[in-house]
């Protein structure tokens, strides 16, 4: 099963996202796929990190890939991809079509797989042209996610709305 939570920062799409990992993985412990690179120096990214992984505690198994995500994925297995924001920014300098392959090389695995992807395409179209490459590529990857996906979550104010 193949499932999409998307919403805006601090919506609450992470954590509904790992409960629905737990749920899926049944008595087996899930994948963690942590996708931020660490080579920016952001210390503030590094407290939401430290954020998240107190919240998951134990329940997952963490493993870090970047950019490959599809090398880490094994049948049969439940992960979590938290977050395919950090994997767009961490893509930026590759075509479109590798991203696309990649989405469905992930769509083809035999496992569970939840996604999680911010939503940046509500705000005004950026001056700069780095930043409406990421934006437009984050709508992009967003509606390839929800078309592979079985399930589509809308996350806002710590709720879920079931889109698909």
């Amino acid at each position: 099963m193949k499932i999409l939570y998307y919403g805006g920062q601090k919506s609450g799409k992470s954590l509904l996202a790992e409960q629905k990992a737990l749920s899926l993985a049944g008595n087996k412990k899930p994948y963690y796929i942590a996708t931020y690179d660490n080579s920016y120096g952001d210390s503030e990214m590094l407290e939401r990190i430290e954020q998240h992984q107190s919240q998951r505690k134990e329940a997952f198994i963490t493993m870090e890939e970047n950019k490959n995500l599809s090398s880490v994925i094994e049948d049969g297995r439940t992960y979590l991809i938290d977050c395919m924001s950090m994997w767009l920014l961490n893509t930026l300098d590759n075509e479109i079509e590798n991203l696309m392959e990649e989405l469905e090389l992930l769509a083809k695995k035999e496992a569970n797989i939840v996604f999680v992807l911010n939503d940046v395409s509500s705000g005004v179209i950026p001056l700069e042209s780095m930043s409406r490459k990421y934006v437009d590529r984050s709508g992009i990857v967003g509606q390839k996610l929800a078309q592979l996906c079985d399930e589509v979550y809308e996350v806002k104010l710590g709720l879920e709305n079931k889109l698909k």
